[in-house]
């Protein structure tokens, strides 16, 4: 089979203007250096008088990109912000010329950029619909038999005939997705300009855009931040990484390799280093505090389909009854989630403490933790008489989305903080 998309040594260069900082200036200031420039301007180069002089940089939004993409793939492309997305998807839609390399394309083409492109600010909602369908190559009766299932699904029946430029950005957005969708293109791009419309109307989108994928057997290319949606939606992924390709593969791989990257440094905490004094130790005390993944490697950002680890190192310098250790999980605004005692599975550790350096692990389940920010407290106290140690919020982690059932609510923070399964019984 031959790639609908053929992608060859792409990369895309900005040059950009580097100088001294400026220091800040007053009004009074900004007059007074405009009226020397125009001074100097005129009489500056019979003065012998030299312009600043100034510096560019040049900067590679995407470098060396070589890939191929068949007809019928639905293509997720991720990664961090400034990582290139939106650049790749701005080049393949002519938008943005190359640098150096070249992309081929075959098929008709529809794209669904930011707000602001594809439509004429001046025409109608009813004259960009059929401008549209003729950049598409379509012929005005192709677009009159699809007009009515457009205006329907866009809603903005009563603002046809109304320009463009007085839309609201939601229902410029309603519109132009309608268009892009249903005029039948052979290549569909999405970047992530659907975060503009409201929760309804994405499950809308999400659900066109499956149709379009997977019974009509278009090809798709869709940039976004929810990696519940690229999960749920695309079969291969391309993780992009300072503008070059960092991994690409099938989905769930490539997802769980861009959560993996750069989270280390904050799973990891010391709390009181080895080697202590003895009198500066306390009765106990903990060490070190680690998140890791299934895998057993550190991370700070964990997939919910999958369970996670926090392991904490503590040393116990005296002996003693009745110390309980305690993990307390908060959300990130500070609505407790849920406290374990170590106790709870067992009960013999607070009959007596042995003297020495002691690891545990606490296991998160898959599927419990509502996608969101946490942070860690941790605790080493005798209950309801006093406290050996303890630190407030020490740690956060992400739970991302990655294709639950909830993937399709946005506002997953008025649905609770935990998932639970209950029996419901039909009387």
């Amino acid at each position: 089979m031959e790639p609908i998309i053929a992608v060859k040594g792409l990369g895309k260069a900005y040059q950009i203007r580097t100088g001294e900082k400026k220091r800040y200036h007053t009004l009074r200031d900004d007059l007074f250096e405009s009226a020397r420039g125009l001074i100097q301007g005129t009489w500056g180069r019979l003065a012998g008088g030299k312009a600043a002089p100034t510096r560019t940089e040049e900067f590679w939004a995407l470098k060396d990109i070589n890939l191929e993409i068949y007809p019928g793939e639905v293509v997720g492309i991720i990664g961090r912000n400034g990582a290139g997305k939106s650049t790749l998807l701005k080049i393949l839609s002519r938008v943005v010329q190359p640098t150096t390399g070249e992309a081929v394309l075959y098929g008709r083409i529809a794209s669904l950029l930011e707000v602001g492109t594809g439509f004429h600010p001046e025409l109608t909602g009813r004259e960009n619909i059929f401008m549209s369908g003729v950049v598409l190559g379509m012929k005005q009766a192709e677009v009159r038999r699809k007009f009515d299932e457009i205006v329907a699904f866009a809603e903005v029946e009563k603002f046809l005939d109304t320009p463009v430029k007085r839309y609201s950005s939601g229902m410029y957005v309603r519109l132009a997705f309608a268009v892009a969708a249903h005029l039948e293109p052979d290549i569909l791009l999405v970047d992530e300009v659907l975060a503009v419309g409201d929760a309804a109307f994405q499950r809308k989108c999400l659900g066109k855009m499956e149709d379009v994928a997977k019974n009509q057997g278009r090809t798709v290319l869709f940039v976004s931040h929810n990696m519940g949606i690229v999960t749920q939606l695309c079969t291969r992924g391309i993780y992009l990484k300072q503008g070059q390709i960092s991994e690409t593969g099938d989905i769930n791989s490539v997802v769980s390799s861009y959560l993996l990257s750069d989270v280390a440094n904050d799973a990891s905490r010391t709390l009181h280093p080895s080697g202590l004094d003895e009198q500066d130790k306390k009765a106990i005390f903990f060490r070190t505090i680690q998140i890791k993944n299934q895998e057993g490697e550190l991370s700070s950002e964990f997939d919910v389909r999958y369970p996670f680890y926090i392991h904490l190192t503590y040393e116990v310098a005296q002996s003693l009854k009745n110390a309980e250790l305690s993990l307390r999980i908060d959300t990130d605004d500070g609505r407790p989630v849920f406290t374990t005692h170590q106790s709870d599975c067992n009960t013999e550790c607070l009959n007596f403490r042995e003297i020495g350096v002691h690891d545990t692990n606490i296991k998160i389940p898959a599927m419990f933790l509502m996608p969101g920010a946490y942070l860690v407290t941790i605790g080493a106290h005798e209950p309801m008489v006093q406290v050996y140690d303890s630190h407030e919020n020490l740690i956060h982690f992400r739970v991302i989305e990655t294709g639950t059932k909830l993937a399709k609510y946005q506002q997953h923070q008025k649905s609770g903080v935990v998932m639970i399964d209950l029996p419901w019984q039909q009387d």
